[in-house]
């Protein structure tokens, strides 16, 4: 692979991968041994994790095609082999009563691509959270069930972040650290948001209405407060789609993911 090309984007916006395009391939054992691989990466490279988890989706039968994105992911690592997560020493916390008012702070960013996947048309939910500004947790992973409005795609997604934070918030009481702030949770779909506050629920509402009660339930006791985003200021975007380089550049910076070996 010493030839490939840099890519400067996990996955190309343009491909839409699915279970026909291309023929078979003949060894998909090393398919199978090459996405294996990516999948133990993401856990430092959150840039990838939307990508591998589509070509995850394709392990028992690869094609030529799946074969193609999957090269297109080493090009892309290729292009910034030492880039991932900084985080900052802050003299733990400041031990005897981390003075730093954001250092405990807890946000989290949730989007959703509806009906993204040309196989099953199911959606991808995506979120990151961040603690004191540095990404902690993030996910990639198609949602269980067809959702029939991007509102309710959303709201699901809306659900599973909601589930992350309160368990940082969880963990922290635990290791002795009280976060007296409610976690922030930014969404960029407003008929998601609305439902949270219309204590009306409608027919078209009923089948999410568990999740409805359950973000509902984190907002008014004062848990969770919810922020209305730009689209373009989403930065769970690249756990959803795919998306061209300049964004990729403009999500992975925001992210906290910098290349120790760039030019400075």
């Amino acid at each position: 692979m010493s030839d490939f090309k840099p890519s400067d984007s996990p996955m190309d916006p343009l491909v839409k991968l699915d279970n026909e395009k291309g023929e078979l391939l003949h060894d998909p054992e090393k398919y199978r041994r090459l996405v294996g691989k990516l999948n133990y990466l993401t856990i430092t490279r959150p840039d990838i994790s939307f990508t591998v988890s589509v070509v995850s989706q394709f392990m028992s039968a690869p094609r030529t095609t799946h074969w193609q994105a999957v090269l297109h992911i080493v090009r892309y690592l290729k292009g910034a082999p030492g880039r991932g997560l900084i985080f900052r020493d802050r003299g733990l916390l400041h031990i005897a009563g981390y003075s730093d008012p954001d250092c405990l702070e807890v946000t989290g960013y949730s989007d959703a691509d509806w009906a993204g996947c040309p196989v099953d048309r199911r959606s991808t939910s995506g979120y990151c959270i961040f603690l004191g500004g540095y990404l902690v947790s993030w996910k990639s992973k198609k949602q269980s069930v067809v959702s029939r409005s991007s509102a309710e795609a959303e709201y699901r997604a809306m659900a599973n972040v909601t589930g992350e934070l309160q368990w940082i918030h969880m963990l922290l009481t635990e290791i002795g650290f009280s976060a007296t702030r409610p976690s922030t949770l930014h969404c960029d779909n407003k008929s998601a948001m609305h439902i949270v506050s219309n204590s009306v629920f409608h027919e078209r509402t009923k089948h999410i209405e568990v999740d409805c009660h359950y973000v509902r339930e984190k907002v008014n006791c004062g848990e969770l407060k919810l922020v209305h985003t730009r689209s373009e200021e989403q930065l769970a975007d690249i756990f959803t789609k795919p998306l061209r380089s300049g964004r990729v550049s403009y999500i992975c910076h925001q992210l906290g993911l910098y290349d120790m070996y760039a030019p400075t």
